[in-house]
């Protein structure tokens, strides 16, 4: 009798739990599906950020379609970040492997080199993490999960990221992603950059001016801040120059 009371328990527990993740990313679907006519006002990155400063934070975002961004910002971006953003459904696993690949081999040989850069320079392994989380997998992260790194994290990012990409076009997508994404202390989305770092608006942007910007993007308040680490940043906006000719915008 305990036996199956014991077991009774155990599916009762395990029904509401199913229950429970049922109802979460039924309200998830909800919610992305919103963006299609809604733009988000706040995002789960900023709610961190602002959590993190003790004094009232300067926010800096101006909110515009896709339109009004440059192509040479978006062509720079994917560049950096997602090369095949246009064709791939939201995971990019043969880029994965390569980046992963490619990340090894660089790390290999900075280390037969190490002390022949500038001090405290170590392997640039950017490119592993473009090839590791696609546009839609990072905006998916930035609207909605902490930046906490666990198994149970990448599995809600990846449900998100399916939700967004069955329901979102990729343009649209790519406006979402353009607008929230992280600049620098409290400078969210392109025309906040923009006008931070160039003082025009992001329809404006020249090549190397977008290349600039999408060089930061991995981290625009410590490794690739161009204040802290400037010829780190120049380094990743030549390769990214580089790659801009071959990028397909959706």
């Amino acid at each position: 009798m305990r036996t199956r009371g014991t077991i009774k328990l155990v599916l009762l527990v395990l029904s509401g739990i199913g229950l429970g993740c049922a109802a979460y990313q039924a309200i998830m679907f909800v919610r992305v599906a919103r963006l299609r006519s809604e733009n988000p006002t706040s995002t789960s990155l900023m709610l961190a950020r602002t959590q993190e400063t003790q004094a009232q934070p300067v926010h800096e975002q101006l909110w515009v379609p896709l339109d009004r961004i440059s192509t040479n910002l978006q062509r720079a971006v994917l560049a950096g970040e997602d090369t095949n953003f246009a064709t791939h459904h939201g995971f990019d696993y043969e880029s994965i492997q390569k980046a992963w690949e490619r990340a090894q081999q660089e790390a290999q040989k900075e280390a037969k080199k190490e002390g022949e850069e500038e001090p405290g320079w170590f392997p640039d392994t950017s490119a592993f993490r473009r090839g590791g989380s696609t546009v839609s997998q990072q905006l998916a992260k930035n609207l909605y999960l902490s930046s906490q790194r666990s198994f149970l994290r990448k599995g809600q990012e990846a449900v998100l990221t399916v939700f967004l990409e069955r329901m979102l076009s990729k343009r649209r997508i790519l406006e979402l992603y353009l607008n929230v994404i992280e600049w620098g202390d409290g400078i969210y989305g392109a025309e906040a950059a923009s006008r931070h770092y160039f003082h025009k608006p992001a329809a404006a942007l020249s090549v190397n001016e977008a290349a600039f910007l999408s060089a930061m993007i991995p981290n625009p308040r410590t490794v690739f801040n161009p204040q802290v680490n400037p010829r780190r940043v120049a380094r990743r906006q030549r390769i990214i120059l580089r790659g801009m000719p071959y990028v397909k915008l959706p």
